[in-house]
């Protein structure tokens, strides 16, 4: 951790409201890491505390400012300090989610989060990037079932999908099974062209996505035809009971309540179940109720199942898809 030194009250002649800090970054911290390409991270923090004026000479970082403000700010650079001692590549996002995090009043400590890698392969590093999916990972990590409930964006499939990953690299199961409702925005497969692979592969296709992305893609056919992983329909889990498995339930909105107990009923001994999905975005026909938005009143009081909900602030795509989320749920409110 940086080391953080107060200034001398009398020495500094500031308006009562201000104090003045100063941080010394440990000299196994590169100054360039630290503040960024072209002083990019830097800049972020700014941006982070306008009340703050931040000046850096050498391995030293002063500041001042409103008190409440400098104390953030100086958190910040030392979690930023603690992040680069780690390895961890800092950006502009980086900052803007630790700033988040910060202001947000709560305990977790952005390093905790942003260092925790989940699984590394194919060039990169896949983590957390909020408190919120923090909580999702350790949730899946305590209990044999999660639901995953939250808008789009926010990582549900994606972090399971590389839970999965990793508890099949370490030998903690012998297969993953990934599987979807074959329901979308009003579509029946009746009504699609061609033959049933070709009807079903569009539903599955953000699932084979993800898994390319922590796969090596070459052995992906081999390890589907050993049966190591499976990426099929929702209706295809029907009678089966899955032992030493990571099962995947994507798209859970559009199950039905009778599918959710099929589903979840497959569960056998040295297995783990996520089920991710959005309450907002249900595409089951007028009059079905959606499996998702009941189950938590039924299992509430199960032992072992975990219920984390994600919100825009979670959300890990482009700005406008947060804006986009929170202007939609007014418009719902108001409606």
């Amino acid at each position: 951790m940086a080391e953080s030194t107060p200034e001398p009250q009398a020495s500094v002649s500031l308006p009562a409201a201000r104090v003045e800090h100063r941080i010394t970054v440990p000299a196994r911290v590169s100054m360039v890491e630290l503040l960024g390409f072209q002083d990019q991270v830097l800049r972020a923090v700014e941006q982070g505390f306008r009340t703050v004026d931040l000046h850096v000479r050498g391995n030293e970082i002063r500041m001042a400012g409103p008190a409440g403000d400098v104390a953030l700010a100086a958190r910040l650079v030392d979690e930023l300090v603690e992040m680069a001692a780690a390895g961890t590549p800092l950006t502009p996002d980086v900052v803007t989610r630790s700033v988040a995090m910060l202001t947000a009043g709560t305990d977790t400590r952005p390093a905790d989060v942003l260092t925790f890698n989940i699984l590394s392969g194919r060039g990169r590093t896949i983590r957390p990037k909020t408190t919120g999916q923090k909580a999702y990972v350790d949730a899946i990590d305590r209990n044999t079932i999660t639901f995953g409930i939250g808008p789009a964006g926010t990582g549900k499939t994606y972090l399971a999908m590389a839970k999965a990953v990793q508890a099949l690299q370490a030998r903690e199961i012998h297969r993953i099974v990934l599987t979807r409702p074959a329901v979308e925005a009003g579509e029946r497969l009746g009504f699609l062209p061609g033959g049933l692979s070709e009807k079903i592969d569009p539903y599955l296709r953000p699932l084979y996505d993800a898994l390319h992305d922590m796969v090596d893609p070459d052995s992906i056919p081999r390890l589907m035809e050993a049966g190591t992983i499976e990426v099929a329909p929702l209706a295809y889990m029907r009678g089966r009971t899955l032992n030493d498995s990571f099962i995947i339930l994507d798209e859970a909105q559009n199950t039905s309540a009778e599918q959710m107990k099929m589903f979840l009923t497959r569960l056998g001994y040295g297995s783990k179940v996520v089920v991710t999905g959005d309450v907002t975005q249900v595409d089951l026909p007028s009059g079905t109720q959606s499996g998702l938005r009941v189950v938590e009143s039924i299992l509430a009081d199960v032992d072992d199942v975990a219920f984390c909900r994600m919100s825009s602030s979670d959300v890990v795509r482009h700005r406008l898809v947060s804006d986009i989320i929170d202007a939609y749920a007014r418009w719902d409110h108001n409606k």
